[in-house]
C-alpha cells in the first residue's frame, strides 16, 4: 500500500518566469520536505517571518487570483496553478521558496510545473496520506454564482459550469473525476481573458505580465493566440484547475463532490471556510489499509488517490 503514503519531490525543482499580475521576474524552487510538514511557502527575499502556509484561513485576497499572507504581512499571490499541480501529482509535503511576491505564471497553465516535477520524480514516505472527507452538503451562493460540496463515497468530483456572453467562450460545462480521469486537458488549460477587459485590469495594477505566451485572449469570436486552443473545453477546464488548487488550501486531499456555476477563487474560498465552520461537516482521515472503507474494492482507484 506504498501508494497511499505521503510524497514529496525527490530533489529541488527550479522555475523562472514573470508574475502574471506583478510583471516581476520570479525564481521559484520546490524543495523536498519531511512527512506531515505539508506545503509551505518561503519568501526568500524577505527577512524575518517569511514562512506562509497556504491555508484557507491565510487567504488574504481571492480577487482575480489567490493570495496568501502571514501575520507579518509577507505574501505570495497566484498560487492556484502550482497548488493544482501539487494536488494532481499527489504531493503532500514541499517547501516552496520564491524570491518575489507572486508565483511565476509560466505558460498560464499547470503543465510546466507538472512536466518538470515529473522529470525529477517523487519520494514516497512511510506515513499515510490524510484526506478531508465531506460528511454534509455545504453551499455558498453569491447572486447567480453558486458552489457546493457534498459527500461522495471515495471520489473527488468537480462539476463546473461556465457561462459567458461572449459567443466564443459561451456556455461550457465539464464533469471531472479527479482520482480516475485523465487530467491532461485540465492541467494543460491556460488562464484566459477578454480583450476588452485588458485595459481595465491594467488600470487596477493587474495583468502587467500578461501576454499571449501565458494567457488566452478572446476578441469577439476570435482567439488571438496563433496556436488557438489546446482542447475544446479549455476555458472551463482552466476553471477546474483553479478550483483544484484553491481546494488544496484545505491542507488535504479531498473526498467529495463539487458543483460550481460561474465560480472562481472567491467562491471556493468562501465554501471552504463554511466547511470548516462546523466540525460535523467533515472528517479528517488517515488512509491506511486497516481503516479503508469496506466498499473500496478497486485497488487501481486507491492507487490513483495517491
Amino acid at each position: 500500500m506504498q501508494n497511499l503514503n505521503q510524497k514529496t519531490v525527490k530533489s529541488e525543482v527550479k522555475f523562472n518566469g514573470i508574475g502574471l499580475h506583478s510583471g516581476a521576474n520570479v525564481n521559484l524552487v520546490i524543495k523536498p520536505a519531511q512527512p506531515n510538514k505539508g506545503i509551505t511557502f518561503k519568501r526568500s527575499d524577505v527577512s524575518g517571518n517569511n514562512i506562509i502556509v497556504p491555508s484557507v484561513f491565510n487567504v488574504s485576497s481571492a480577487n482575480f487570483c489567490t493570495t496568501i499572507s502571514n501575520e507579518s504581512g509577507a505574501s505570495v499571490s497566484t498560487i492556484e496553478h502550482l497548488m493544482g499541480a501539487l494536488f494532481i501529482l499527489g504531493i503532500d509535503n514541499a517547501l516552496i521558496e520564491v524570491d518575489n511576491q507572486e508565483v511565476p505564471i509560466l505558460d498560464g497553465s499547470a503543465k510546466v510545473f507538472i512536466d518538470r516535477i515529473t522529470d525529477v520524480g517523487l519520494e514516497t514516505s512511510s506515513q499515510p496520506i490524510r484526506i478531508i472527507k465531506i460528511n454534509k452538503q455545504v453551499s455558498f451562493k453569491d447572486g447567480s454564482k453558486f458552489i457546493s460540496i457534498k459527500p461522495n463515497n471515495i471520489n473527488f468530483e468537480i462539476d463546473f459550469q461556465l457561462e459567458y456572453q461572449n459567443s466564443k467562450i459561451g456556455n461550457q460545462r465539464n464533469v471531472v473525476n479527479i482520482y480516475e480521469d485523465d487530467l491532461t486537458d485540465v492541467y494543460n488549460s491556460r488562464t484566459f481573458c477578454l480583450f476588452e477587459d485588458i485595459e481595465n485590469l491594467k488600470k487596477l495594477g493587474l495583468a502587467r505580465g500578461g501576454s499571449l505566451d501565458n494567457a488566452i485572449v478572446v476578441k469577439g469570436k476570435e482567439i488571438l493566440n496563433k496556436t488557438g486552443l489546446r482542447n475544446s473545453k479549455e476555458f472551463v477546464n482552466h476553471k477546474i484547475l483553479d478550483c483544484i488548487g484553491d481546494l488544496y488550501t484545505s491542507g488535504y486531499r479531498v473526498i467529495g463532490s463539487v458543483t460550481c456555476v460561474q465560480g472562481g477563487h472567491y467562491l471556493t474560498n468562501k465554501l471552504l471556510k463554511k466547511v470548516f465552520e462546523n466540525r460535523d461537516n467533515f472528517s479528517i482521515i488517515e488512509v491506511q489499509e486497516r481503516n479503508l472503507p469496506h466498499n473500496i474494492i478497486n485497488r487501481s482507484l486507491l492507487r490513483s488517490i495517491a
